[in-house]
């Protein structure tokens, strides 16, 4: 299949879904679902090339990942294809809904053995269950449910993208221009996944595996005069905070480094850049929020963090408990699993010499098991 390419869509919200994860992240054993989705055609046929698409905040993560060409996705399915098509160089293009899963190859080789026979070989199901148009009936048999993946020739298909908009599928964008579309039998397996519900109706579906991952992180401030200190996202009684660009919480900053280290997302320079003027002064609590939400929705929980604090000054015992507190509502997660210890320097180096604060973190993480979710 040297002249065929391959698209595959991942840059959905997952707005319907129901969960925190994206479902375009629900791991199945160790792979994210995009990746065995891709892999699964990599196995069962030879295209010339497989592209996948991804949301802008997910193609650098995506890359890590695989030698998938991933390409960046637009606002909408149009944009998105559009994206994908630069990319392409054979006569044929086979595209398919990540959320589509659960791949029939016998449905597959079908659309694709047609592939001379219309400008958009389409799978479909025919409607079973009597239909209304509002309050009339329609003859179900003049109805198709339509599925993906779907072929058609790669110039057909640019030049639909370039003279339509708002299309839900290649075929409408296709038949829009007055080509034609030509219907071949789809499968009940290819079953689009939509809502949190749909899991149970796709059993080629594997749960997550079990593996814990760890990250750590370390940071360390100097004092500045006259700035409010902030540790754990605490004010603290001092007469100094830390030179920063942010707020300074050298322990959220460890944390988050330890939290992405963990899930190999990199690190909070690389997020939240400190050349960016979007962030001076930023509210490290609101930082490390928006870090949970990201690991959240790329598959993974946070089983438990564990920070060791080294400052000769100031004397941190009274706080630790409501750090603890805190630090565990901004992950979600019990008390218990979050740990926060204090310690000095015994007047050695620059923290002894009561010039700033080092903070190291260690977290673990592990798969969103959705297989759990009731």
């Amino acid at each position: 299949m040297q002249d065929i390419t391959l698209i595959l869509l991942a840059a959905g919200s997952s707005s319907r879904f129901g969960l925190p994860v994206k479902k375009q992240w629900l791991y199945q054993d160790n792979k994210p679902l995009w990746l065995a989705v891709a892999d699964n055609f990599q196995n069962s046929f030879n295209f010339k090339k497989i592209i996948v698409v991804g949301s802008p905040d997910e193609i650098a993560y995506m890359k890590q990942f695989s030698n998938y060409l991933c390409v960046t996705g637009g606002n909408n399915r149009s944009a998105s294809l559009r994206n994908a098509l630069a990319q392409v160089k054979t006569p044929f293009v086979l595209v398919n809904d990540i959320a589509r899963c659960c791949i029939d190859t016998e449905m597959v080789e079908r659309v694709i053995s047609k592939k001379e026979e219309g400008a958009c070989i389409v799978p479909v199901l025919k409607a079973v269950d009597t239909l209304y148009l509002g309050q009339e009936p329609i003859d179900r048999e003049k109805v198709h449910i339509i599925q993906t993946p779907q072929l058609s020739h790669t110039d057909v298909l640019r030049e639909a993208l370039n003279n339509t908009v708002g299309f839900t599928d290649e075929s409408s964008a296709i038949r829009a221009l007055g080509e034609t579309v030509l219907f071949v039998e789809g499968s009940i397996k290819a079953h689009k996944l939509t809502t949190q519900s749909d899991l149970e109706k796709l059993p080629c579906l594997l749960p997550p595996a079990s593996d814990t991952f760890v990250g750590f992180g370390i940071d360390i401030h100097p004092f500045q005069e006259g700035k409010e200190m902030k540790l754990c996202g605490i004010t603290i009684d001092s007469p100094f905070g830390f030179r920063a660009h942010s707020d300074g919480d050298v322990a959220i900053h460890a944390l988050i480094d330890a939290l992405m280290g963990a899930s190999g997302m990199g690190d909070i320079g690389e997020l939240f850049p400190d050349t960016d003027a979007v962030y001076a002064g930023a509210d490290s609590s609101v930082l490390l929020r928006e870090v949970v939400k990201r690991i959240r929705a790329f598959g993974f929980e946070i089983s438990n963090v564990d920070l060791t604090i080294l400052a000769q000054t100031p004397k941190l015992l009274p706080y630790k408990q409501v750090m603890r507190e805190h630090i565990s509502t901004l992950l979600g997660i019990a008390p218990i699993r979050t740990n926060i210890k204090a310690t000095t320097a015994e007047k050695m180096g620059f923290v002894g010499r009561e010039e700033g604060v080092t903070v190291q973190a260690v977290a673990s993480l592990k798969y969103f098991n959705w297989k759990e979710v009731p």
